[in-house]
């Protein structure tokens, strides 16, 4: 079911769920097989998230801390200023680095805030880093901003299956978000979205998710697959945790359904052992964030990473070779 050179894939459940299905080393090995194809197996992608405006959310996403629905004891804070956020990004760069992803707990941004964004852009891309933000719904207009003022990428996930979205979302739909994708590719930028599993959601849900993406009119450049981390106060606090080799398998599709995209380990990566991250990198993992926190999340600290890297025989990837 891999495209023909220069044609475009069309996925289908059926199709996607017979290779997620595979026995565990022939899906693997078809996965490094498509990763090779297309990367460097020992070189991973470094990014870093900064929560530029947290808390407060109108959304009512049920895994989110930051939502203004639940009593997960998150204060609302107001947008940081233009200088902080680009002084943390050169920390980030120092730190090997080569994207920076900036994050905002809005249902949009509203236009009192689209000068202070664009300035965070051109700062931050000053630096000879690759920019991305996530900032909720946007319109033509706003994307249209984001791009002259040098945005790359726009992060907006898809979190989940269509039919399985309305359990864990009410005040915005997945056509919703459809849009908001559509928007951004429009302008030419760079599409960042993937999803959360550990949500309750069932397999063929999470095989949907990735039916859905790899089936845009171009796969997302960037794919963050996320292990849901329970957040007291939400309605998801209690979900049971996925089975890691479940996780493992999801990778190693999103690796073989959009080989050209970044498949990136986001949140949830405290949780899991050495071991399953290297697992995750051998199905075709080649980017992760780095830093203690991810917007309001627990994530491993960067000398744990190093320290790892170091044992798997991976190093960072340049900035130059991105």
């Amino acid at each position: 079911m891999e495209a023909i050179k220069g044609a475009s894939p069309r996925w289908n459940r059926k199709a996607a769920e017979a290779i997620h299905d595979l026995p565990f080393n022939d899906l693997l090995f078809r996965a490094q097989a498509v990763h090779r194809a297309y990367f460097d197996q020992n070189r991973v992608q470094l990014s870093r998230l900064l929560s530029i405006k947290t808390g407060g959310c109108p959304e009512d996403c049920g895994y989110c801390s930051q939502s203004a629905h639940y009593p997960s004891g998150l204060k609302a804070s107001k947008l940081m200023e233009v200088e902080r956020v680009v002084a943390e990004a050169r920390k980030a760069r120092e730190a090997g680095a080569t994207r920076y992803c900036m994050g905002a707990a809005w249902r949009g941004p509203k236009e009192r805030d689209m000068e202070a964004i664009v300035a965070m852009i051109e700062g931050v891309k000053a630096l000879g880093m690759e920019t991305c933000m996530t900032l909720g719904i946007l319109d033509p207009g706003q994307a249209q901003r984001l791009k002259q003022a040098g945005l790359d990428y726009y992060n907006h996930n898809i979190d989940t299956s269509e039919r399985y979205y309305g359990e864990i979302i009410s005040t915005r739909t997945f056509a919703d978000r459809l849009e908001t994708l559509g928007h951004i590719r429009e302008v030419g930028m760079k599409v960042c979205c993937g999803g959360i599993v550990g949500m309750g959601e069932e397999k063929a849900d999470r095989i949907d998710m990735l039916v859905t993406l790899a089936n845009l009119p171009e796969p997302p450049e960037s794919v963050p697959i996320n292990m849901l981390i329970p957040i007291p106060g939400t309605p998801l606090a209690r979900a049971e945790p996925i089975d890691p080799i479940a996780f493992v398998r999801l990778v190693a599709l999103a690796r073989i359904m959009m080989p050209k995209s970044d498949v990136r380990l986001s949140a949830g990566r405290t949780a899991m052992s050495d071991e399953m991250q290297a697992l995750c990198f051998f199905a075709g993992a080649n980017s992760i964030f780095v830093g203690d926190t991810l917007l309001t999340a627990e994530n491993p600290q960067e000398d744990k990473d190093s320290a790892l890297f170091s044992r798997l025989g991976i190093k960072p990837m340049d900035r130059e070779a991105q």
